[in-house]
């Protein structure tokens, strides 16, 4: 085996080149700590958000590739070695990519010892990446008009339907403006710019009307999604917050954005999973009371309080059963490094309840609700009085306190695990 110092080229402006680039990588890489370190433990004002943090790493990982090629233009054994290393780990492509052969033979098929003609024995196949760069193009649509010579009359096909009534676009060209916004984030100023680049003169306030037309004609398409989700006995639902610009103010303002999902796949459900999003100016409880109008079923969601007040409205027989995320029992088994022996018994007990889920998943309905009310329902019925017990032995004011006192106040919510009803 090779030394690194055997390795090293002779060349001293070459010696230099790669001493400053390997400089430049660990000043980048020492920044990049820091902001980690920051993100870990600083306050929360100071913390960088996540893909502040992943715009660095790209910045030192492009460093380093390109100081990888350098070395490898210096060294022909070690860019063989990697790009041997770079097969194994590529992984297959997809079966569903179009796939276009292109064949590189030999130019002369006859033996250059005996001139007989070579017989083809087997072959080596590699497969590449490859990207059909979009193109915009003008489609032209005729409509030939045809009169009678006997009769003034003249016919003609009706024009095909447009979304946009006397608009340039196609509806391909608006879906990729949609798909281009809110899927890949790109605004649509800069989606103007790259149009400019072929040419194409299109400024932001008509991309914004093509995409405010769009959304209206899509707005059944959303309440489809939402009404099939909305038949089922379980749904889950979460919400999180948007940022929208406030222009009157020159700022932001807060929406909300619902999820209402289904997926019985993994306990062998028949329903096909889907999930539906709401976008909503707040988060009133008068918001998922609308939004789930004439579901009757379990609601699995957090400890956000707009969604309890769905199953207030008759205690006695609510036409909605909550049931509550693991989370609320995991806060009072998190945030405590080393972890406290009352948390670290809180996570003994959960683990207990998971490895029971993961022996059941895939069982009937009437199994797994079996198996609960023989074993999951011991596990619970004994830790309720016993964080309860815990609870008086520890300082009110302290996290774990905190902790213990919201996962008591949403117990009910873990009752239909075990298939018993709320009190």
């Amino acid at each position: 085996m090779t030394s690194a110092t055997q390795t090293l080229p002779d060349d001293p402006d070459l010696l230099k080149a790669m001493l400053l680039a390997e400089r430049a990588r660990a000043e980048r890489l020492e920044q990049i700590i820091k902001a980690m370190q920051r993100h870990r433990f600083g306050r929360r004002a100071e913390s960088l958000p996540e893909d502040q943090l992943l715009l660095g790493l790209e910045e030192a990982e492009q460093a380093e590739a390109a100081a990888e090629v350098q070395h490898e233009q210096a060294d022909p054994a070690e860019r063989k070695s990697r790009a041997a290393r770079r097969r194994r780990n590529r992984g297959a492509l997809p079966a569903h990519l179009p796939r276009v052969e292109m064949i590189i033979d030999i130019e002369d098929p006859a033996c250059s010892c005996c001139h007989s003609t070579l017989h083809r024995i087997s072959e080596d196949v590699s497969e590449r990446l490859d990207i059909v760069p979009a193109q915009l193009r003008v489609l032209v649509v005729r409509r030939p008009k045809y009169a009678c010579r006997a009769f003034d009359a003249v016919v003609q096909a009706p024009a095909p339907a447009r979304m946009i009534e006397g608009g340039l676009p196609t509806d391909a060209l608006i879906a990729q403006v949609l798909v281009s916004k809110y899927a890949d984030h790109l605004p649509l100023y800069r989606q103007a710019q790259i149009y400019a680049r072929q040419g194409i003169s299109l400024d932001r306030l008509t991309l914004a009307d093509w995409v405010g037309r769009a959304a209206w004609h899509l707005r059944p398409v959303n309440e489809r999604l939402l009404a099939p989700l909305k038949t089922s006995p379980r749904l889950f639902a979460d919400e999180t917050t948007a940022l929208v610009l406030d222009p009157g103010r020159g700022q932001t303002k807060t929406w909300q954005l619902f999820a209402y999902a289904r997926d019985d796949r993994p306990w062998g459900g028949t329903d096909p999973p889907g999930v539906a999003y709401v976008y909503a100016p707040d988060r009133k409880a008068a918001r998922p009371i609308e939004h789930l109008s004439g579901f009757v079923g379990v609601l699995q969601v957090d400890g956000y309080s707009g969604y309890w007040a769905l199953a207030a409205g008759n205690p006695g027989h609510p036409r909605i059963l909550l049931g509550a995320c693991a989370s609320a029992l995991l806060r009072a088994g998190r945030g405590r490094v080393p972890p406290a022996p009352i948390a670290s018994e809180v996570l003994t007990r959960i683990a207990e309840l998971y490895r029971i889920e993961s022996e059941i998943r895939g069982m009937s309905a009437a199994e797994r609700c079996r198996i609960r009310q023989m074993k999951s329902r011991r596990i619970l019925e004994a830790l309720e009085p016993w964080l309860r017990s815990k609870l008086g032995l520890i300082s009110q004011k302290s996290k774990l306190a905190e902790a213990i006192r919201y996962a008591l106040s949403r117990w009910d919510g873990l009752n239909p695990l075990c298939g018993r009803r709320a009190h």
